[in-house]
């Protein structure tokens, strides 16, 4: 593995664990399976991790031959994925994502309890459009090469995980973390994905022009 892939390895993971923000999963969780069993909850939270370690994976393993087939080179893809980023940042250093995740979740609920793992836990929680894209931006790095692909897809496991362990511990989680706090802690975390947006902007915007 290459040292300057290691970076940009460290850049990926931080950015999955910014824009997942597994500590605001707990309270979601909590209200989406309010009328569950404990027994009930483990199996919901270990199905919504699956899906979305699957969904990322996938995005891993099959980015850059989807971005070879529409013709979108990565110089082009990491200008507009550090924008799309930046609009997510936007919306956490605002306090939008709060109420429309919240939204989101309870209109899924209303719909089927059911399929709460698949949606909104696992999509778009936990592998929405802000992990996905971050995912394929270090996949287009790797080229293919199976040793980068498969440290990136450690990085995916190990976020996901946490995932997990937030779910299962979701009533300690929001007890700790608390209302004021969270929302703090999502403007910071806003700031920091902006930052890391920006320079997805300007590394592709370098590519381009030189």
């Amino acid at each position: 593995m290459e040292a300057t892939f290691l970076p940009k390895l460290t850049e990926a993971f931080i950015t999955l664990l910014v824009v997942v923000e597994p500590a605001g999963l707990a309270p979601i969780f909590l209200a989406a399976t309010a009328h569950e069993t404990p027994g009930a909850r483990a199996q919901i939270a270990r199905r919504a991790c699956l899906y979305a370690f699957l969904i990322l994976t996938g995005a891993a393993l099959g980015g850059e031959a989807l971005l070879r087939a529409l013709g979108v080179t990565l110089p082009a893809f990491r200008i507009a994925g550090g924008l799309l980023l930046f609009s997510i940042a936007s919306e956490m250093v605002l306090g939008v994502r709060i109420g429309r995740d919240a939204a989101t979740a309870a209109q899924a609920i209303g719909e089927s309890a059911r399929h709460i793992a698949a949606f909104p836990l696992a999509i778009p929680l936990m592998a929405g459009p802000g992990a996905i894209t971050a995912t394929l931006l270090v996949s287009g790095e790797a080229h293919g090469d199976p040793i980068r692909l498969a440290a990136l897809i450690g990085a995916i496991f190990v976020v996901i995980a946490v995932c997990w362990a937030v779910c299962r511990l979701a009533p300690q989680v929001e007890r700790l973390i608390g209302a004021s706090a969270s929302v703090v802690m999502e403007k910071l975390i806003g700031v920091l994905l902006a930052s890391l947006a920006v320079q997805y902007v300007v590394d592709g915007a370098r590519s381009l022009l030189f």
